[in-house]
């Protein structure tokens, strides 16, 4: 099921590291296309649109687009008890490990009488999209929203695709969820449409445009996030899942086929690769999924995706073979499980699940930490979800008359060269008289 790629006896570059196992980059490239016409329609056409693409992917038609006080409320009384305390208690832990996201107001004296400060603003509006296709995430309800609230936005809605089978209404549990957030603008829009209608706003149906967009989704929605881009601020583009564990000889197999399997039971395109120098390892690991993975419920799915170019168990020569291949491959789900776990040197992850007791699973629900993260290698270069992706960085400058003298010679200098004098004479003419 899932293929051994022997990488032994070979000195490899990054780049030849990351050739080894493809990416999801052609099934994202193939969405782009399908996602940017699904916001251009949506764009132009508004709630017509909404409604075409509901009946076209969802099955769903004459629903209510947003989401009417009722539905919140019969979805929380129905909440069951279980699932509610496991919601409340990750509430409080991404809010208190958000709020150690939010930097403080720094003040820095340049000189005497020159001062800047850098503050923090909150985007004015947010729009956050729940995935609800293969399955539900009330999870993603608290990971988008509890760092958008911790960073002060004001206003945010929310979008996840309307249920058939729920007479198009969005899944009560993610209703429920965002009913003990207080959150009560919530769409029944799904897919790229939902991506396209937070950044353009549907007046129909009292949708307004926002200033930033976030959450989890396939290729069709990451596809969606990079069309928008530019026109709103975007999170991540995280699309289908990964899960990237090394592992020596002292990993206990059972534990890397279940974790390997749990993330593979998201989607077909999920990315599943373990890493490592142990021949036995691997074999031990083959065996235990070809075991465990038909009797999960969604079987059919984790098999299709464990046996993708997407997923391997990829063998190398030794530990640091692996933390290169990991580096190159910038994983969103990193787990380490070696006797020696020497974390510092894995640099590019979106987040980095260390030990056996430290399951990808646990940062999905109850960790503290987000699960909304950077996918397809982008980890090399941004982060996943955060109170700081809602944040503004802004400098207030202040100098009095003294301190902008002492710097005006410098001012009119850089005029002259750049060709700028009215910049030069902005600042002199502070002086005249």
């Amino acid at each position: 099921m899932l293929r051994t790629i022997d990488l032994r006896g070979r000195a490899l570059t990054p780049a030849e590291l990351l050739a080894a196992v493809p990416r999801a980059g052609v099934a994202r490239a193939d969405a782009l296309s399908a996602a940017a016409a699904i916001v251009s329609d949506v764009a132009e056409r508004g709630e017509t649109a909404l409604r075409e693409q509901a009946a076209r992917f969802d099955r769903v038609e004459g629903h209510a687009l947003r989401v009417p006080e009722e539905h919140f409320v019969e979805a929380l009384d129905r909440l069951d008890p279980g699932v509610r305390r496991a919601l409340e208690e990750a509430i409080a832990r991404v809010r208190r490990a958000s709020q150690a996201q939010v930097p403080p107001a720094v003040t820095t004296e340049i000189a005497r009488g020159a001062v800047i400060e850098q503050r923090w603003r909150p985007v004015a509006r947010a729009g956050v999209y729940v995935p609800g296709g293969k399955a539900v995430y009330p999870s993603s309800v608290v990971m988008n929203v509890v760092p958008a609230q911790v960073a002060g936005v004001a206003r945010i809605a929310l979008a996840s695709p309307p249920q058939a089978e729920h007479g198009g209404r969005v899944h009560p549990d993610i209703l429920a969820a965002a009913r003990l957030l207080g959150i009560d603008e919530v769409y029944a829009v799904g897919g790229a449409g939902a991506i396209g209608a937070f950044a353009y706003g549907v007046s129909e149906i009292g949708l307004e445009p926002v200033d930033v967009v976030t959450g989890p989704g396939n290729n069709f929605v990451a596809s969606a996030k990079r069309v928008v881009a530019g026109v709103v601020g975007v999170d991540s583009e995280a699309g289908a899942t990964e899960i990237l564990i090394v592992a020596d000889a002292s990993a206990d197999p059972r534990f890397v086929a279940v974790d390997l399997i749990s993330q593979a039971e998201h989607d077909e395109q999920a990315s599943a690769v373990l890493v490592t120098p142990s021949a036995e390892l691997a074999e031990a690991v083959t065996r235990e999924v070809e075991a465990r993975v038909s009797g999960t419920r969604n079987a059919a799915r984790a098999i299709e995706a464990l046996r993708g170019v997407q997923s391997a168990i990829i063998l190398v020569d030794d530990l640091d073979t692996a933390i290169a291949f990991s580096n190159a491959y910038a994983p969103e789900h990193l787990e380490v499980l070696l006797e020696d776990a020497q974390v510092e040197r894995f640099v590019n992850a979106g987040a980095v699940f260390v030990g056996d007791s430290s399951p990808v699973s646990l940062g999905d629900y109850l960790a503290g930490s987000n699960h909304v993260l950077p996918t397809g290698g982008q980890s090399r270069y941004t982060s996943g979800l955060s109170a700081s992706t809602f944040l503004r960085p802004q400098q207030v400058i202040r100098y009095d008359r003294d301190a902008l003298h002492a710097v005006a010679e410098g001012i009119l200098a850089l005029a002259k060269a750049e060709a700028l004098p009215a910049h030069g004479e902005a600042v002199t003419a502070r002086f005249e008289g």
